[in-house]
């Protein structure tokens, strides 16, 4: 056999020396002409390749496999804050970021939003207006403020509807009424809150506060991934994701899976950051968010990169109109927003009907 692949034949019937050449090739160690590409959550066979040193392709679409592979990965790549990285490493980074500022996440919203964020966290729950046996998932609520204002909430709630009831009976002696009290065993009315959340470090902090303020009842804690919950179909009454989706690698599927684990007629709610609709208050907070979040971040909680990113992924997050189609393009109806504070933040709401 020649280093071409022609093996040299016996001469033929007039004579002539016959070279009968085959195409062959010395393969990879892997042996296969199959491309795979990395897609996030695994390697899939994008197209047969065999554009092997030596050989032309003898597909018309070889050209055509060029632009498919561009294309792929165009597909695959995404932001992390200004910086553009693969679906798979943004997935890391983010981790990264909310494992380092876990500790500090809490103070560094008070120091960031001038206590402002309490105040868009409450406007959520009251726009939730959950009634005693809510079923509520939060998504992204690793430190828990969105769950105990909920289960501060529906308690309150609780304890109306049951006074309510107690001076509808004003004939109860004090007997009665100090007997029916103590055998309110749910203060909460059935209501149950799951915070679910990709990072350790975030459930930790939040299972520390929960012991600390004396939430036990109703709250449980998981950890699992916005994209990939792990929760039956129509479980939930409400969910909620507050300054968390914009961290997601893919939006689209995380709004499917909120719109899958949502029972009929379920209520979807996210608290976000958005685009300020004031141009001189756009300029003040650009300045804000650039000059001085940073520094907070640095001096603060001792990362001056996270809070870098923090900050440029909400210029990356897309505008409330464009949010709104997005979470009606995952199924949702009867899709609205509210904009808080000249736009900073919008409270974005829809139904599973």
């Amino acid at each position: 056999m020649s280093p071409t692949g022609c093996r040299r034949a016996s001469n033929d019937a007039t004579g002539r020396t016959v070279r009968r050449c085959l195409p062959t090739a010395k393969m990879a160690a892997s042996g296969s002409c199959v491309l795979w590409s990395y897609c996030g959550h695994g390697w899939s066979r994008v197209m047969w390749c065999c554009r092997l040193p030596g050989f032309r392709s003898s597909w018309p679409g070889g050209p055509l496999g060029a632009r498919h592979l561009s294309e792929e990965k165009r597909a695959t790549e995404t932001h992390f804050g200004f910086e553009t990285v693969s679906e798979e490493e943004k997935g890391g980074k983010v981790y990264q970021v909310f494992e380092s500022v876990a500790k500090k996440y809490d103070v560094m919203n008070d120091m960031m939003s001038l206590g402002i964020h309490r105040v868009w966290k409450d406007l959520l729950l009251g726009k939730m207006h959950p009634f005693p046996g809510t079923q509520l998932l939060d998504v992204a609520g690793g430190t828990g403020d969105i769950a105990f204002r909920f289960l501060n909430y529906v308690q309150a709630q609780h304890q109306r509807k049951q006074k309510r009831q107690l001076r509808a009976q004003q004939n109860l002696s004090w007997e009665e009424i100090a007997k029916k009290y103590q055998n309110e065993e749910d203060s909460l009315g059935g209501s149950r809150v799951m915070v679910c959340d990709i990072n350790k470090e975030m459930l930790k902090i939040g299972k520390q506060k929960a012991r600390a303020q004396g939430y036990k009842a109703g709250l449980a804690w998981v950890l699992g991934d916005a994209e990939e919950l792990p929760f039956d179909d129509d479980k939930f009454d409400v969910y909620t994701i507050a300054f968390g989706i914009r961290n997601v690698t893919h939006i689209d599927r995380a709004l499917q899976e909120a719109h899958r684990v949502l029972k009929p007629g379920g209520r979807f709610l996210c608290l976000e950051f958005s685009q300020v609709n004031n141009p001189l208050i756009s300029r003040l907070y650009d300045l804000y968010s650039f000059q001085v979040i940073p520094v907070l971040g640095e001096v603060i909680a001792g990362d001056w990169k996270s809070y870098q990113y923090l900050v440029e992924s909400i210029r990356q997050f897309p505008s409330q109109e464009e949010f709104k189609e997005m979470i009606e393009d995952a199924g949702f109806q009867k899709v609205t927003y509210e904009s808080l504070t000249s736009g900073i933040v919008a409270i974005h709401s829809g139904f599973k009907l």
